[in-house]
């Protein structure tokens, strides 16, 4: 699989514009899995947003808790890795916001 993906990155360097090569090479950027994890977590999020349009009483308290949680500790995680992943950091933000907020609603 690695060879594919080598060949496939191959291919997508030519196309690269300039102005966006400092992005495409980061230690951080769309070759590595530093990119892609937190632009696929970003749908925690989004199903966190949905979440508050159900009624408190439906939420789960145990699931915006462990929501909250994961996103304060990927949050702290993301600032001491190296290279600092400002990404994961901001996905992860959202990710304990969204929770906090349920949770909050939950409880109340």
């Amino acid at each position: 699989m690695s060879v594919i993906y080598r060949n496939a990155i191959a291919i997508a360097d030519k196309f690269v514009p300039p102005k966006l090569q400092p992005l495409w090479n980061h230690e951080a950027g769309p070759k590595t899995i530093f990119f892609w994890a937190p632009a696929f977590k970003w749908s925690l999020v989004i199903a966190g947003l949905g979440d508050l349009a159900r009624p408190a009483e439906k939420i789960s308290i145990a699931q915006s808790a462990a929501l909250s949680a994961t996103g304060l500790v990927w949050a702290r995680y993301s600032m001491v890795i190296i290279p600092k992943n400002y990404s994961l950091l901001s996905v992860n933000v959202f990710v304990a916001l969204t929770g906090l907020y349920s949770l909050a609603r939950a409880v109340k």
